[in-house]
């Protein structure tokens, strides 16, 4: 389908509601082929969020505003001071259930239009609608005419049978409903969501990763999220809830320290491959309780290192089994992406590699210039990609494709239902 840009000029923003921190980025549609320019962003550390599910909605509600607030203040001089109205939103990964299926409809020796790929794609999600569930992305991921595959680009194509391979992701009504209820009370519209694990995946990816089959694994404050592209499309997506945080509480928990302690000394000590210098390495951790005034003790790097690579193996191995399950580990090819602020720590490069069994590297926010360098990095290719998708793939939102189908006249329906069920 063709794309759904929003027009020269307009304002769009992105929300990135996550376990560790809440990003927003507010970005000015820079012209008529949907280029962006970031204009205001703003980030804070979460609260009341735990491994993507709200469990206290005043927390997450508070975080939420300072977010947004620290957003509009950098973009006012564009804006004009009007307040954020309406933000896309990301949806983790560990609330999303990924589903393929095949719908057919009949083009009657016609050529192939936007509205009966549209059609098919609308009978997709009716099978699809059930009470608890939220339609996310309805992906259309290939094609054939009358039983002839390997159609990349169907319209104008003349036949008498359209199929369509559909991806449907679903997400959890509960945690989602709480979720809007706290951007809600920040006075704010959902415009449009997007599985934050697809997001990660159109900031970071190539054009080649996409097309050849790539894995990224988005390794978030709370959850681990996967995403499989092939033939430039989302085909998988999974999650476990696994993150940087648990390496976080293993260190607090295994030397006996804060939280905040351990955060800290992860981000400088850390390390998911131990080296030869690591025994000589001392690291000063102060006892907990006791950070204002205590001697500090002095441990080995190496202990650290022993406390943080069993969690980053037992997550690896986690995904490894997820892709095993799918059947999609050979379409995946070799590559694999990793992003996310748990991506960073040293040397897990080279353990995902020996764990996957694939080439990886790091990503990062690749097609946004202008980035500050301090949300450039992989922390922030959700908030990133989220404003990709609202601009590159709006067409593939479940609401824009039903509202999209022509209807026609009467008896013009008529002839759709005889085509379609006779």
């Amino acid at each position: 389908m063709s794309k759904s840009f929003h027009p020269k000029g307009s304002v769009i923003a992105a929300l990135d509601v996550g376990s560790s921190k809440i990003a927003c980025f507010i970005a000015r549609v820079r012209d008529d082929h949907g280029n962006i320019d970031v204009i205001g962003l703003g980030h804070q550390a979460s609260q009341g969020i735990k491994s993507g599910t709200v469990v206290d909605l005043d927390q997450a509600e508070a975080a939420i505003r300072q977010a947004v607030h620290s957003a509009e203040k950098m973009a006012s001089d564009i804006t004009k001071g009007y307040p954020l109205r309406e933000v896309i939103v990301n949806v983790p990964g560990i609330h999303t259930q990924s589903k393929l299926m095949s719908m057919g409809v009949q083009i009657m020796g016609e050529a192939v239009t936007d509205n009966d790929i549209r059609r098919a794609l609308a009978k997709s999600q009716d099978q699809a609608v059930g009470h608890d569930i939220e339609l996310i992305h309805t992906i259309p991921t290939a094609y054939r005419i009358d039983g002839h595959e390997g159609i990349r680009e169907p319209r104008g194509l003349f036949g008498q049978h359209l199929d369509v391979d559909v991806h449907l992701v679903t997400g959890d009504m509960g945690p989602l409903r709480n979720m809007a209820s706290c951007i809600q009370s920040s006075h704010l519209d959902i415009t449009a969501l997007c599985s934050a694990p697809y997001a990660s995946g159109l900031a970071c990816l190539v054009e080649d990763e996409m097309d050849m089959g790539c894995v990224v694994v988005d390794m978030g404050g709370g959850t681990t999220s996967i995403a499989v592209f092939y033939g430039r499309e989302l085909i998988y997506t999974d999650a476990i809830p696994v993150g940087g945080m648990h390496v976080t509480n293993d260190i607090a928990k295994g030397l006996t320290t804060s939280v905040h302690s351990a955060e800290r000394m992860k981000a400088l000590y850390g390390s998911a491959i131990a080296t030869a210098t690591d025994d000589k390495d001392l690291i000063d951790v102060y006892p907990l309780g006791e950070e204002d005034h205590a001697q500090p003790n002095h441990v080995p790097r190496s202990y650290l290192v022993s406390i943080i690579a069993p969690r980053l193996e037992e997550t690896l191995e986690l995904v490894r089994a997820r892709l095993d399950d799918s059947g999609l580990g050979a379409i995946a090819g070799r590559r694999v992406v990793l992003t996310g602020g748990a991506s960073q720590i040293p040397g897990l490069r080279e353990l995902a590699q020996k764990y996957l069994e694939k080439q990886v590297r790091l990503g990062r926010p690749l097609r946004l210039p202008g980035l500050a360098d301090a949300v450039s990095g992989p922390a922030f290719s959700t908030t990133a990609g989220l404003l990709h998708y609202v601009t590159e793939r709006a067409d593939e939102m479940p609401a824009e494709i039903m509202a999209n189908v022509e209807a026609g006249n009467l008896w013009q329906r008529v002839q759709l239902w005889l085509r379609e069920n006779w």
